[in-house]
């Protein structure tokens, strides 16, 4: 498994590359962007993990210490490029909510994507989304659906995470995508969380792959080993 976290694009010759693409302020979201990384690169993938260029003056920055020490520990990973969009057989997005919404650094990268979207080159390519906030009910969910109106434009197949392994109930049961809220303390993703961004990224390698082959999604899961009933019994202990 291998994920590029530089600009160095040596690889090689496998099926399926993913583009995990996201903003982070303060470390969250970032914390989860690797996660999903690793999951796609444990089904085979290659990965370009890659953050999305700050906008905000380092005055703003430099105001929030855990802001300050995330840009600082993480100027090493390259920015992200249209290049790696058209590079990707699939794509991960991460942001932190704002107002529902997705930051509007990960947007501006998006309105870079126009070139690319006219020549029909985000045409049916999968895609998913992962999300963090502050407060449980701060706009999560409306967050990943407000990306898939943009997904809907270029023409993207939507892959959530869906109620399809019982990791996705563990981390709170976020159908729509792997979220975390932020405590006060500013911790990152506890396990749980990580492990739900990990089988987002898993699932979205192995459905690219079988889209890729031609093959057929035999059930949800995708190959997890867990059964349909495993499923059944996780729902009713939340019910």
């Amino acid at each position: 498994m291998r994920i590029t976290n530089s600009s160095n694009t040596e690889e090689p010759d496998m099926t399926v590359k993913v583009a995990v693409i996201y903003y982070s302020a303060t470390g969250s979201v970032h914390a989860l962007a690797q996660a999903v990384a690793e999951g796609a690169a444990s089904a085979g993938a290659i990965v370009r993990l890659r953050r999305v260029a700050e906008l905000a003056p380092d005055s703003a920055i430099n105001q929030n210490p855990q802001w300050r020490r995330h840009a600082d520990a993480t100027a090493s990973i390259a920015q992200a490029s249209p290049e790696d969009l058209a590079w990707a057989d699939a794509y991960a997005f991460g942001t932190p909510t704002r107002f529902g919404a997705p930051a509007a650094q990960l947007k501006q990268f998006i309105d870079q994507a126009g070139g690319l979207w006219q020549e029909g080159k985000l045409a049916n390519k999968p895609v998913t989304a992962f999300t963090s906030a502050f407060n449980r009910h701060g706009g999560n969910e409306a967050t990943i659906l407000s990306l898939g109106n943009v997904f809907y434009h270029w023409g993207s197949l939507i892959v959530p995470p869906g109620f399809t392994d019982p990791v996705v109930y563990a981390a709170g049961g976020n159908p729509y995508g792997t979220s975390h809220v932020t405590s006060p303390t500013g911790d990152g993703p506890d396990a749980a969380a990580l492990e739900a961004a990990r089988y987002q990224g898993l699932r979205l390698a192995r459905i690219t792959l079988q889209l890729l082959r031609g093959d057929v999604v035999a059930d949800a899961a995708v190959g997890n080993e867990n059964s349909h009933g495993d499923l059944a019994e996780a729902a009713s202990r939340t019910a």
